[in-house]
């Protein structure tokens, strides 16, 4: 996924649907330096993690 389409869904009220792995995941921030992002699992906030932007597909 492209750094500006992440930045856009993390800031959208509208929940987009992305994947990281096959997993559904909500997308808090988007580090454009690094080109990574902090999701987590849908519904498991707990389980956050820090991946690569090359990681997430929007369907």
């Amino acid at each position: 996924m492209n750094k500006q389409r992440a930045k856009e869904i993390a800031a959208s009220p509208v929940m987009a649907n992305v994947t990281c792995d096959g997993t559904p995941v909500y997308i808090q921030h988007v580090d454009e330096q690094n080109e990574t992002a902090r999701i987590y699992p849908l519904g498991e906030p707990e389980k956050e993690q820090t991946v690569s932007l090359n990681r997430l597909i929007e369907h």
